[in-house]
């Protein structure tokens, strides 16, 4: 494929329910989507998914423009290009790995469109379906917490998910045993707390979870393999794991059981592919993690998740979980049975509504390359 133009959008997005972490309060939503024209005339999507502030990980909005339009933009110039060379062209730049997903997601779209293959079938996946758990964010009130997990499992979610941080760690998780028993249950930290805080870590290893996530420095390894070795409850990393190389190093220093995959995080699909096949091989089971993504890159979340080695429920939500309207159509939808559909039809399987995407774009760049 050669490129003919990049075209960045700017999304400024309201939420519909704020989502609060340890470390962020989200009630707008900024990303990327960047658009690609191939010289057949072909188009393909993709998001790159920082958000506006470096609160999750360094990259921003601002940071991914820089880097897609300033450094990948005049890379890939006049260059022949695949998803699967793409990481090897943009290899010189150091890192971005999110603003490099952008453009990788949109190469994954255009090799799909043009080869009238499903992103799916593509990269290998084999479910037609995928599950997905709900991702409950640092609520505070006790009543409205519990609230919130029962509508999650009304609503079919296969999995519930607790954000905690230190305050707000052992109470939640027992307030929501003694209501609903015995659910598929995980807590999420997000590197809010420290190796000093064991004690907190031992009462939650009483309670039969199915993980504790990212408990420890956000690029920490040696402290979370020397927080596991002292728990039964499984550790997940995310924030750690930026590449094949923190995943194998994770499993050589047994740092966690468990790894969160974010194809954004970890630079695009193909670095996914590569991650997925060492943890397959070494017996470490992998889940999807979400952004809090538009539609077009919930498409390459739900790619990933039919892959083999994908053994938990994945945080993917459906569009009307945090949006009035997506971008894409038909929207992303949640079943009763707490699954989403995989597309069969050629690249992410969703058109994406232009009109609705300038309603809230706040800045675009076009950018040439013929």
């Amino acid at each position: 494929m050669i490129i003919k133009r990049i075209i960045l959008h700017h999304l400024r997005i309201p939420m519909k329910e704020e989502f609060k972490t340890a470390v962020s309060t989200e009630k707008v939503r900024e990303t990327v989507v960047v658009e690609l024209r191939e010289k057949s005339g072909e188009i393909g999507w993709g998001e790159a998914v920082a958000d506006s502030s470096p609160w999750y990980i360094c990259e921003t909005v601002q940071t991914e423009w820089h880097i897609i339009k300033d450094f990948i933009a005049p890379t890939i110039q006049g260059k022949e290009i695949s998803a699967k060379n793409f990481s090897e062209l943009v290899k010189r730049i150091r890192g971005h790995r999110m603003a490099k997903a952008g453009v990788e997601f949109a190469l994954w779209d255009l090799e799909g469109k043009l080869s009238s293959r499903s992103l799916k079938d593509l990269i290998g996946g084999g479910r037609n379906k995928v599950e997905v758990g709900l991702s409950v964010g640092v609520i505070g009130d006790e009543e409205v917490l519990l609230k919130a997990v029962e509508l999650g499992l009304e609503k079919g979610y296969r999995r519930i998910k607790l954000k905690i941080k230190p305050g707000w760690e052992v109470r939640p998780v027992s307030l929501v045993r003694k209501e609903f028993g015995s659910i598929p249950l995980q807590v999420d930290a997000n590197a809010s707390f420290k190796l000093k805080d064991l004690e907190i870590f031992r009462k939650l290893d009483k309670y039969d979870l199915l993980m504790i996530e990212q408990p420890l420095h956000h690029e920490d390894l040696l402290q979370h393999s020397k927080l596991q070795e002292k728990l039964k409850t499984p550790l997940c990393l995310d924030e750690s794991i930026r590449s094949f190389l923190d995943a194998e190093a994770a499993y050589e220093l047994k740092s966690c059981r468990v790894i969160n995959v974010k194809p954004g995080r970890v630079g695009g699909l193909l670095e996914t592919l590569i991650i997925h096949d060492f943890c397959l091989k070494s017996g470490i089971p992998i889940w999807i993690g979400g952004m809090l993504e538009t539609g077009v890159g919930r498409a390459y979340a739900i790619a990933a998740a039919t892959l083999q080695d994908v053994k938990y429920p994945n945080d993917i939500s459906p569009s009307d979980r945090f949006w009035e309207e997506d971008i894409v159509e038909p929207p992303w939808i949640l079943r009763k049975d707490g699954l989403i559909e995989v597309p069969k039809s050629s690249g992410i399987g969703v058109e994406v509504l232009e009109n609705v995407l300038r309603r809230y774009e706040v800045n675009s760049l076009r950018i040439d390359l013929s």
